[in-house]
């Protein structure tokens, strides 16, 4: 097929939502399984189904925008929100609190209900994906308070992978802070990232976290950004940081200093 049948033919609707920030092309998917899609009126019943510029494309009877360029966010997601779209539990969520005017994004991994700290939002759902496989190697920082015993030693063993209620864990660089009492600040970075990862290790150590924050994500770092505050990643940052294919990510590298309009959540 030539460019120009290509142009006709369009673009895979489940590519084209992704990009379009509604979600991963996974979850497109399953979306499409629970016939919440539809175009021009009718349902879509394959991922394969194509989409051109002319087409209307509604996800739960929504209109979706044309996908606009790539774009990245760095947000300070505070205490007590969940990152989804839709809490069947009906607490506050991530995306509820974003300001008036944000285009559809999606997150890049998550952040539980009591984390807080660095989420990255996009309007890629592909790239969501792509920045977050661990093959990237990007590090993911925390600043950890525990309640408990420290022990420097077993920390540093972390570093060698551990294995906690049957499952693996991959190498994990951890170090203490400082402490008082029975409490103490932990920097820790991974680059695995499994589901509540830090806490659960930290559990097999004996230590109960009360407090975790996200302060970097590969070369995106918190900053200054105050709880509920979001600053969007100039392009050419974002174009110089994204990790090349069968290539593992750049250094992490500050992003730009330059600050948008942000507000409170």
């Amino acid at each position: 097929m030539d460019g120009q049948d290509a142009r006709a033919r369009g673009e895979r609707i489940a590519k084209w939502l992704a990009r379009s920030g509604v979600a991963s092309r996974r979850d497109v998917e399953r979306m499409i399984e629970e016939g919440r899609v539809s175009l021009n009126g009718a349902p879509v019943t394959h991922p394969a189904t194509f989409v051109t510029a002319n087409d209307a494309v509604f996800v739960d009877k929504k209109l979706v925008e044309q996908p606009d360029h790539t774009r990245l966010w760095r947000y300070h997601k505070p205490d007590g929100l969940v990152t989804t779209h839709r809490d069947p539990e009906g607490r506050p969520t991530v995306f509820a609190s974003l300001p008036e005017g944000m285009p559809r994004v999606v997150s890049v991994g998550r952040l539980d209900l009591n984390s807080e700290g660095l989420l990255l939002l996009t309007n890629d759902g592909a790239l969501a994906r792509r920045l977050e496989l661990p093959s990237n190697g990007w590090l993911r920082r925390y600043r950890v308070r525990v309640f408990g015993v420290v022990d420097p030693k077993r920390l540093a063993e972390l570093a060698g992978g551990s294995v906690f209620d049957g499952v693996k864990y991959g190498p994990i660089e951890a170090s203490l802070d400082s402490k008082k009492g029975d409490n103490a600040w932990l920097t820790v970075a991974l680059r695995e990232g499994k589901n509540r990862e830090v806490r659960r290790v930290m559990a097999g150590l004996n230590l109960h976290v009360s407090r975790l924050l996200r302060t970097s994500y590969g070369p995106f770092p918190l900053g200054e950004l105050q709880p509920g505050e979001l600053e969007e990643v100039p392009g050419r940052v974002l174009k110089s940081q994204l990790p090349r294919d069968n290539e593992s990510a750049p250094a992490a590298r500050g992003a730009s200093k330059g600050r948008a309009p942000a507000r409170r959540g």
